[in-house]
């Protein structure tokens, strides 16, 4: 009886977040019901260990790329995943007065006057990668390679590849077992952000221009990284594996870093499934939504709920309108002013292609990232050798037949087949499409089951990241859940109903991790608009990065459109962010995509944009 009493007021907090995105709004209700979402706190670590200050007798040098480096830097005082808790540092060679010592390593003092392009050893951005597509763990480095690393360092950029947990609980080498999954990646991230401000003054590199880049799940926990600094709710996650709370003078150290590149951000989680119904499950018969099966019944509820979800959002374009969905007469709430922003965003993509590209034109290039593409990982894992880690999704490298088009018109008479949809002017070279609802059925069909996100037999790489200790993979959707305790009464009346599915989401939802804390908590944690979409008047809860950088590709399957619109708008809307550039590219998928030029070139420029732009 408890635990049923338990799990039905679960799912009413859990109605009660997705159809609102904020964690002021959840906690109010939370509170009413006597059941905030506040993790137990556990002793904090006042300062700074001796043991986790950088070693300035320490250094390896490659002179052949002129790079100072330091590998196995532990950055928190109980690693809890001793081959993950720990971080490399790459600096220009310039940046250091380096004496050899016997043992062939370097006593090295930062020389604060040299330049390296616009830079000093004061000045110059720290970035940080995030290799972990599809939430997997990203390794500490454990020996050197050099390869990529000058491309950042070059441009006078200190380079931090910090190691943190994946989705997935593990092993260390001395057997002792250690828990994955959310909030354990970011919290470790945040670790080694802290761990690189207390040694400020024996590592080169402005520590308020930290960045972090990474592309899907990597990309969403770069996001996470700019949206969640200081968190409280981070603090018992960060103190239980002895995080830096206090420099050695005592003072505080943050955790909050000045800018956040993503890309193909898998994120949103707490409306990922309902946004993906909406967008793209309704317009889909096939498998879980073919006609005649519950699954289809629960895919077009939940793209209901979403425009409720998205009405109580407040979101707003760039003139302060309010956005919203509104009934439609054919499809699920596909029409007002949401609806139009989006159609209109879709057709500024494939304005920017036609008017990016010159003609003739050859289409069919590979559009999908090789997640781990990053440098500064160490030579087994390296760009030239590198091999996905255990458990990472297989992204596949199928590419379209290439295909050349010797015109802008004769590539939209393609596109139109023998249905059209876009009309183009050619005098203006810019074309419009008719509907949101035909560009998903030419070029954004699902290509996941329901739920996209949490799967029915919790297959998809969201329910490893909210298992816990004791189980691997959880349901974590209070959404779906909800449905499918309210709705059983429909569902049933289908021949393929299965009520074991509606059990396993009902009894998954009472979960806790190591430190008690429940499923939604967690879930919060890891959705960056719980701390962006925050009303006005009420006290922020978190520090926002103040530079932002969101590209993705518009025909991806693998998340709804909307998942990286409203991250932008919503982060627009804040004062405290200075610039949010935010781009969905035509004819890319899931992959690091840009509308010209390379991925990492223009990051490199975005950051030296942003960091020029602080003067």
């Amino acid at each position: 009886m408890v635990n049923r009493k338990k799990a039905a007021l679960s799912l009413a907090l859990m109605a009660a977040v997705a159809l609102t995105g904020s964690l002021s709004v959840y906690a109010s209700e939370a509170n009413a019901q006597g059941n905030t979402p506040v993790v137990t706190a556990v002793a904090q670590i006042p300062e700074a260990s001796p043991s986790l200050h950088v070693d300035n007798t320490k250094w390896n040098y490659d002179e052949t790329n002129d790079i100072y480096y330091q590998i196995g830097l532990v950055y928190c005082a109980k690693p809890q995943a001793t081959e993950y808790e720990s971080l490399a540092v790459y600096v220009p060679g310039a940046y250091m007065q380096g004496v050899k010592n016997p043992d062939g390593t370097y006593t090295c003092q930062i020389n604060p006057k040299a330049k390296v392009g616009n830079y000093t050893a004061v000045t110059a951005p720290v970035v940080m990668p995030v290799n972990t597509g599809g939430y997997v763990a990203q390794k500490a480095p454990s020996s050197y390679d050099g390869t990529g690393l000058s491309t950042y360092l070059s441009q006078g950029f200190v380079y931090v590849y910090a190691g943190c947990r994946g989705r997935s609980n593990g092993t260390n080498p001395d057997g002792t077992a250690y828990d994955g999954g959310a909030p354990w990646g970011v919290t470790d991230l945040k670790a080694a952000v802290r761990y690189l401000r207390c040694n400020d003054s024996l590592i080169p590199g402005n520590k308020n221009r930290i960045f972090t880049f990474g592309h899907s799940g990597g990309g969403a926990q770069s996001a996470l990284m700019g949206a969640t600094g200081d968190s409280e709710m981070y603090m018992p996650y960060l103190s239980s594996i002895g995080a830096l709370m206090k420099d050695s003078q005592g003072k505080p150290l943050s955790d909050a870093i000045d800018g956040a590149m993503c890309w193909c951000p898998i994120t949103n989680l707490t409306q990922a499934n309902l946004s993906y119904e909406w967008m793209m499950g309704q317009f889909s018969s096939e498998g879980t939504r073919a006609y005649g099966t519950w699954t289809r019944s629960l895919s077009r509820d939940m793209a209901r709920a979403y425009a409720d979800s998205l009405n109580r959002m407040g979101l707003r374009d760039e003139q302060g309108n309010v956005l919203t969905l509104t009934q439609s007469e054919s499809g699920i709430y596909m029409a007002g002013p949401y609806y139009d922003y989006l159609k209109t965003t879709i057709e500024t993509s494939l304005n920017n292609f036609l008017k990016d590209n010159q003609f003739p034109l050859t289409t069919g290039q590979r559009d999908f990232q090789v997640d781990g593409a990053f440098p500064g990982q160490g030579t087994q894992e390296s760009m030239g050798g590198w091999t996905p880690p255990k458990g990472a999704p297989v992204m596949s490298m199928a590419q379209e037949e290439p295909h050349t088009y010797n015109s802008a018109k004769e590539y939209i008479d393609a596109l139109n087949g023998d249905n059209p949809w876009i009309t183009y002017d050619e005098k203006t070279n810019t074309a419009t499409i008719s509907s949101v609802e035909a560009f998903v059925e030419h070029m954004k069909q699902a290509t996941k089951s329901v739920g996209a996100f949490d799967d029915l037999q919790k297959a998809q790489a969201e329910n490893l990241l909210f298992g816990n200790g004791q189980n691997d993979a959880l349901h974590f959707d209070g959404n779906m859940t909800y449905f499918m305790e309210k709705r059983q009464n429909t569902y049933k009346n289908y021949s393929d109903y299965d009520d074991s599915i509606r059990q396993a989401y009902e009894g998954d939802m009472n979960n806790v991790d190591a430190l008690h804390v429940d499923t939604l908590t967690r879930q919060l944690m890891y959705d960056p608009m719980t701390f962006i979409l925050v009303p006005a008047g009420e006290k922020k809860p978190s520090t926002l990065a103040k530079h932002w950088r969101i590209h993705t590709g518009i025909s991806q399957g693998d998340t709804a459109l909307t998942t990286e619109v409203n991250l932008a708008l919503a982060l627009k809307q804040r004062k405290d962010v200075e610039d949010v550039d935010f781009a969905t590219v035509w004819e890319k998928k899931h992959t690091m995509a840009e509308r010209t030029g390379s991925s990492t070139g223009n990051f490199i420029q975005w950051v030296k944009d942003s960091v020029a732009s602080e003067k």
